[in-house]
């Protein structure tokens, strides 16, 4: 067997299985409602949100978008759980999965300590405010306002076209005296890549905007961070995809500690999510470097499309 092949077809075994739990639920949740007499065992729901946060842990680090993007929205129209309690898992979620994935990627040199702390204490400070926001709105509308955030979202990354080494004349003032540049091996490449970042004032500012709809809607923000990091500032897509990681980290620790005062994180929904996604970015951090993130990409986009129309009809009671 050619040992190249291998986990690419592994990966989209994977993503098989991850689109055929989605196809699954939606047709269960309707027999619960058109049979209310035969109800689902509780332990039922702990084994499948298990198995699909560990799909959605290894989808998550390859495409870089975070687990809370894909676990908010699919979570929240799929499984009898509600809203306020699965944003409230999903910020932990997300938490756990950039800290299980973000030693692998730190030790391979994709990850960038001073680019992601330098975007995180900012937009952790904002996270906040939105969580508190996020708490205070009515179901309905937090529905309606997270199926639209979440398709403008996959609109977005669908029509951006992510560059895999941004090329940089001259990088920013600011980004010089925080002495943010740095140099990966790439192992497609076979070659070490130098990369520095420019528009780093730009960058802060739309990071400010990112942790306030992370912490109101519960999403994370991978879903926004790479695109800055690659399209803004400048920096090649594995780094933005790696050091995104570690944003989470930061912005979800932050946004969490509102839920958690709230009351908001129900143990029976974070722990098996918890267990599953970090079992999930394991694998998916080994894969990383070896499946085209343009495959990962499409399938993020899919989802997030349906789980946006999802949201949006539910927050219409339908």
């Amino acid at each position: 067997m050619n040992q190249k092949a291998f986990p690419a077809t592994g990966f989209f075994f994977l993503s098989a299985m991850l689109v055929s739990l989605l196809l699954f639920f939606p047709t269960a949740a309707f027999a619960v409602q058109s049979q209310p007499v035969v109800q689902t065992p509780w332990w039922v729901w702990e084994i499948a949100l298990f198995v699909f946060c560990f799909f959605l842990g290894i989808v998550a680090v390859i495409g870089g978008v975070g687990g809370g993007v894909l676990f908010v929205p699919i979570v929240s129209s799929f499984f009898p759980f509600h809203i306020d309690f699965v944003r409230g898992a999903g910020l932990l979620v997300a938490l756990s999965g950039a800290l299980s994935a973000g030693s692998p990627l730190l030790k391979k040199g994709l990850a960038n300590l001073k680019l992601a702390l330098s975007m995180a204490l900012i937009a952790s400070i904002s996270s906040i405010g939105g969580a508190m926001v996020g708490l205070a709105l009515p179901e309905n509308v937090v529905q309606l306002s997270l199926g639209a955030t979440i398709l403008g979202i996959s609109l977005i990354m669908l029509l951006s076209s992510n560059s895999a080494y941004p090329e940089i004349a001259e990088p920013d003032t600011l980004s010089k005296i925080l002495h943010i540049y740095g140099i990966y091996y790439d192992e497609q490449l076979k070659k070490d890549v130098s990369w520095q970042i420019h528009r780093t004032p730009i960058g802060l500012l739309l990071f400010i905007v990112i942790g306030f709809m992370a912490g109101m809607f519960g999403l994370g923000a991978g879903w926004a961070n790479v695109p800055v990091f690659n399209l803004v500032l400048g920096v090649p897509l594995r780094v933005s995809v790696a050091t995104s990681i570690f944003v989470l980290s930061v912005n979800d620790t932050a946004a969490a500690w509102v839920y958690l005062h709230k009351g908001a994180v129900l143990p029976l929904i974070a722990v098996p999510s918890i267990a599953g996604m970090m079992l999930g970015t394991k694998i998916g951090a080994r894969l990383l470097t070896k499946v085209h993130t343009r495959v990962v990409r499409r399938l993020v986009i899919a989802l997030l499309a349906a789980a946006g129309m999802r949201a949006l009809l539910k927050g219409f009671g339908i």
